[in-house]
C-alpha cells in the first residue's frame, strides 16, 4: 500500500524528460488525508486505459493539483535536468493550496521558496501523491503528444509520444526534425547529415 506523509504534502513527477521530442510535463499533487484508491500505482506500471481512469479521480478529488509544462526550445536552454525541475516548480505554483511540504520523484530537486523537499528515488511506487503526480504528468503529455500528430504524422508520435524508440529515429532521418523535436539531443545515429526544418 502507497504512503501518505502528512496533511498538505504535494507530490511531484515528471513525464517525458528522455523524449526526443515535445515538452517535458510535470505535475503537482495534493491528495486529502483520507484518500485511497487501490490502483493507485507508479503510472509506468499501469496501462493507458488505468491511467486515465485515475486522471478522472485525482483531478475529481484531490485538495489541488496542477500540471505545468517546459517546450522543447526551453530545454534546449536549460537542459533537461534544469527544464524538468523547472516545470516541477511552475506546476508547485500554480497549485491553488500551498503544500507543508514537497515530495519528489527521484534524486535532484532545487528548492522552492522555503517549503521543505524531500526527493525520493522511486517514489512514484511509494507515496501515493508522488504516483498520483506521475499519472497526471503522464497522461497530460501523452495527450499534448497525440494532438501534436495530427500536425507531425510522419513522426507516428500518436504510438512513440516521442520516446527515442528506433522507429522514431528512423523517421527523423527520413523526414527530417520537426519545430517540435530536442535540437540538443541525440535524435538519430547520423546526427550531423539531420535536416533541420523551421
Amino acid at each position: 500500500m502507497l504512503k501518505k506523509s502528512v496533511t498538505r504534502e504535494a507530490g511531484c513527477d515528471e513525464a517525458g524528460r528522455g523524449c526526443l521530442a515535445g515538452p517535458v510535463f510535470a505535475a503537482a499533487v495534493i491528495l486529502p488525508d483520507n484518500f485511497y484508491n487501490p490502483l493507485l500505482n507508479d503510472s509506468k506500471q499501469l496501462t493507458e486505459k488505468k491511467r486515465e481512469e485515475l486522471r478522472t479521480i485525482i483531478e475529481r478529488e484531490s485538495v489541488s493539483w496542477a500540471v505545468s509544462m517546459v517546450d522543447n526550445r526551453e530545454i534546449d536552454k536549460l537542459n533537461i535536468l534544469r527544464a524538468s525541475i523547472t516545470a516541477m516548480h511552475r506546476a508547485i505554483k500554480n497549485l491553488k493550496t500551498e503544500p507543508s511540504i514537497i515530495l519528489v520523484d527521484g534524486n535532484r530537486f532545487f528548492p522552492y521558496k522555503k517549503i521543505p523537499h524531500k526527493c525520493i528515488v522511486k517514489g512514484d511506487s511509494i507515496y501515493s501523491s508522488i504516483a498520483a503526480a506521475s499519472i497526471l504528468a503522464k497522461t497530460h503529455r501523452d495527450e499534448f503528444m497525440i494532438n501534436a500528430h495530427k500536425e507531425f504524422p510522419q513522426y507516428n508520435w500518436e504510438s512513440n509520444k516521442g520516446y527515442p524508440t528506433k522507429k522514431h529515429r528512423e523517421l527523423i532521418s527520413v523526414n527530417g526534425v520537426s519545430p517540435l523535436h530536442r535540437r540538443s539531443f541525440r535524435l538519430t545515429n547520423n546526427q550531423l547529415t539531420l535536416n533541420f526544418k523551421e
